[in-house]
């Protein structure tokens, strides 16, 4: 599922993200979401999100079915 809506993305949610210094090689990090920092419902780029992990901060690519 891809990372583009925010309805798709709930606290706790494994996901893979692209960290702001990744966005040029599409390097994925993954983690679990802390908070959703995207206040629209839809971002052509991936909502943004807080990930539990080193409080990393990117935008979702891959919501991970557990």
């Amino acid at each position: 599922m891809n990372g583009q809506n925010k309805n798709n993305i709930k606290v706790g949610a494994l996901v893979d993200i692209v960290l702001k210094q990744d966005q040029r090689t599409n390097k994925l990090t993954r983690g679990h979401v802390k908070s959703i920092l995207t206040n629209s419902f839809k971002h052509p780029h991936g909502i943004k999100v807080m990930i539990v992990e080193n409080n990393m901060v990117g935008r979702v690519k891959e919501i991970i079915q557990e």
